[in-house]
């Protein structure tokens, strides 16, 4: 397999409805796209899931394009490879930059699949024909539209609630949500807005019967995490803190939480991520695959790795239309009764419309 050209795309597509964490709103995304040709022509697909701010992470768009371009594009053009786990390994020297690297990762793993004619979830050891997924709904200022779109995502079957929460907007809104919702599977998200200061408002939300709480402390904390899970009864989600499998290791030796949600980009693709799937699984770790506002090609590269049979609580990948107006796959991911269908078709399994795709492109770059 010899990676015979690379193109980038920078994109900036307008989402349906606003999204608001304890980050900010947004309503457009800016991220990129990476395609990988062989010397027959043939495209493999992968998303860098940035966004135009450094908020959740350190990397943007801006400067993961140059990442891309300066650097890891000219490590991968004209290698020849016998697997896609030998990206994770030439990428090895630069340190961090993780969603550039995701990106390219994910395109390879695609083209892999696609020469091999399996789909990309068949290539990771995926068994699943179909993944359970819930939705994730952001900070509301008036919490009747919030209740309104529980009861909206709940009618439509998905099989879990995730609530954003941050100071201020945390106790209260749960419980009038779980008034309202006594028995629908529920967790909150705090994209690490507290600290240990906070602990007595956190150990509110035990009264509640939530799944979760996801990462309600610093990103890239692991010590803290652990001091707060021995005063909670809920469990402690970490998605800002693991970076790696050696991340993830050490929150398990640390008890620094009982659940992992996988974010592709944020471990540095499908490589670590399967690695990281593996020792949850050793470990009897519960897990679930995160979303990033992903395109469909994204959410393609989710759906695969959730098919790995250590992925036991429903992930964020929502049907496509929840997003965009149209997305640029054919077809597009549709959630029906809490559950999207795993492709078996080469790669993604899903078409890249790229006629739309260039609607919406603000630069390319062509490495051949």
């Amino acid at each position: 397999m010899k990676i015979d050209e690379i193109n980038l795309y920078k994109m900036n597509m307008k989402m349906k409805n606003p999204f608001t964490t304890s980050f900010g709103t947004q309503q457009e995304r800016l991220f990129i796209l990476v395609e990988v040709k062989n010397e027959e022509g043939i495209s493999g697909w992968g998303e860098c899931v940035t966004a135009e701010l450094p908020l959740y992470i350190e990397e943007f768009t801006d400067s993961s394009w140059l990442m891309l371009e300066k650097f890891l594009v000219p490590l991968l053009l004209k290698k020849e490879l016998d697997h896609p786990d030998e990206v994770h390994e030439l990428f090895r020297p630069y340190k961090r930059n993780h969603l550039a690297k995701s990106a390219l990762d994910g395109a390879v793993w695609d083209l892999y699949a696609k020469t091999n004619g399996i789909s990309l979830a068949e290539a990771l050891g995926g068994e699943k024909r179909a993944i359970d997924v819930g939705v994730s709904l952001g900070i509301k200022d008036d919490i009747e539209d919030l209740l309104s779109e529980v009861k909206e995502k709940t009618e439509e079957g998905y099989k879990r609630i995730k609530i954003k929460i941050k100071p201020g907007k945390d106790v209260e809104v749960v419980r009038q949500v779980r008034e309202r919702f006594p028995d629908i599977p529920l967790m909150v998200d705090a994209n690490s807005a507290y600290t240990l200061d906070d602990i007595d408002v956190l150990k509110e939300l035990d009264q509640f019967n939530l799944m979760m709480i996801e990462q309600p402390l610093t990103a890239g904390d692991l010590i803290d995490h652990a001091k707060l899970q021995k005063h909670l009864e809920t469990a402690i989600c970490l998605d800002e803190s693991i970076h790696s499998y050696e991340d993830a290791r050490q929150a398990i030796e640390l008890g620094s939480g009982r659940i992992i949600n996988m974010k592709v980009g944020r471990v540095g693709g499908l490589t670590e991520a399967k690695k990281i799937h593996d020792l949850c699984q050793r470990e009897n770790i519960d897990m679930w695959c995160g979303g990033m506002l992903e395109s469909g090609i994204g959410r393609a590269h989710n759906i695969a790795i959730t098919a790995l049979a250590n992925f036991t609580l429903p992930g964020d990948t929502a049907s496509s239309s929840r997003y965009w107006e149209k997305d640029i796959i054919k077809p597009e991911v549709v959630a029906a009764g809490g559950q999207v269908q795993v492709p078996d078709g080469p790669g993604i399994g899903y078409e890249v419309d790229v006629e739309e795709l260039l609607k919406h492109a603000v630069e390319k770059k062509q490495f051949v």
